[in-house]
């Protein structure tokens, strides 16, 4: 179990996992971008704008320096939201200790580069660092309440895996391990266009039927083009894929689900965005997904609408259409 951790990024998940380290007695220093947004934690013991209604503990630390928040550091978390990270890497990447692991916890593929979190601290920090993603079915509120929940600790290496796993496990949070990082990492990227998309459906009211469809045929589309990049299959019927489907695109505290019943009761894509402060992973997501299906000729229509309804203007329902109107087909 790592001892000293050093977490990049205060928003929700990275307020929530400091809170649990925290109870476990490990010494927890927490980095913002915003020096005041991180000083008005400090001040008010709580996370107003990501994470309102919990206190945080008074042993975590809040460190604004760039060069001491890694000091003494036995572990590193990125809690970065992913088209953010290699900025805030950029800049960190003279103060990474050389033989530090770096957990990440962002979901999403970078725009410009088509990379997953893992390969973004790659391509910036250098191919000697040592990364686990840890992912899951995980509302950070739920886990601020410490509601029964489980999440993968997910690295090739499986000795750092389950060091990782002993770090983050506690009586509400069971911890898995799994060394299909391009299969975790996919997963919950491509989850978050489908749970738009679920979203959608809530917010016209398509009903129940329609949502089953959506996320059993969502679950295809991911598996596909997992596969189609190197991911292994069963991957996707488990915790970072089945289990982070179903959790986004039914809580009602989903970021991305929530935007996508905005846009379903007919506000703009615009003004659906303004409605939180919170990062919409799956929006900005959506563009590489399309990219990547098309690089590996990977067919995701549901994918495709969301992305056409976000990107190009096309209306809920003639997109709901053109779905229900496909040439029919096996399943």
């Amino acid at each position: 179990m790592f001892r000293n951790v050093s977490i990049i990024g205060d928003g929700a998940m990275g307020t929530v996992l400091a809170m649990l380290l925290c109870e476990k007695n490990i010494a927890v220093r927490m980095w913002g971008y915003n020096a005041e947004q991180l000083q008005e934690m400090a001040d008010k013991g709580e996370n107003v704008k990501f994470l309102p209604g919990y206190k945080v503990p008074k042993a975590l630390k809040f460190e604004s320096d760039d060069e001491l928040i890694m000091q003494g550091a036995e572990l590193v978390v990125s809690a970065v939201p992913c088209q953010f990270m290699r900025g805030v890497w950029t800049r960190l990447k003279k103060n990474v200790p050389a033989d530090v692991p770096i957990v990440s916890v962002a979901k999403g593929i970078e725009n410009e580069t088509m990379l997953r979190p893992a390969q973004i601290l790659t391509d910036v920090l250098g191919s000697g660092i040592k990364c686990v993603v840890l992912s899951g079915p995980t509302i950070a509120d739920e886990l601020a309440r410490r509601l029964p929940a489980t999440i993968c600790a997910a690295c090739a290496d499986e000795e750092l895996a389950k060091k990782v796993q002993s770090t983050f496990s506690a009586p509400w949070l069971r911890v898995y391990t799994n060394t299909d990082v391009v299969g975790v990492e996919l997963a919950g990227a491509m989850k978050n266009i489908i749970a738009i998309a679920a979203g959608i459906v809530d917010g016209v009211g398509a009903g129940d039927n329609a949502k089953a469809a959506l996320l059993s045929r969502g679950l295809a589309e991911i598996t596909r083009l997992g596969i189609a990049c190197g991911a292994r299959p069963k991957t996707f019927a488990g915790l970072t894929g089945l289990g982070d489907l179903v959790t986004t695109c039914i809580s009602p505290k989903g970021r991305n689900r929530s935007f996508g019943e905005r846009i379903g009761k007919g506000q703009s894509v615009v003004d659906a965005q303004q409605a939180t402060e919170s990062v919409i992973e799956g929006a900005s997501t959506c563009k590489s997904v399309i990219a990547l299906a098309e690089r590996h000729g990977v067919e995701m229509p549901i994918a495709f609408a969301v992305y056409e309804v976000l990107f190009e203007g096309k209306s809920v329902q003639e997109a709901i259409t053109g779905l229900m109107t496909r040439q029919l087909k096996a399943e």
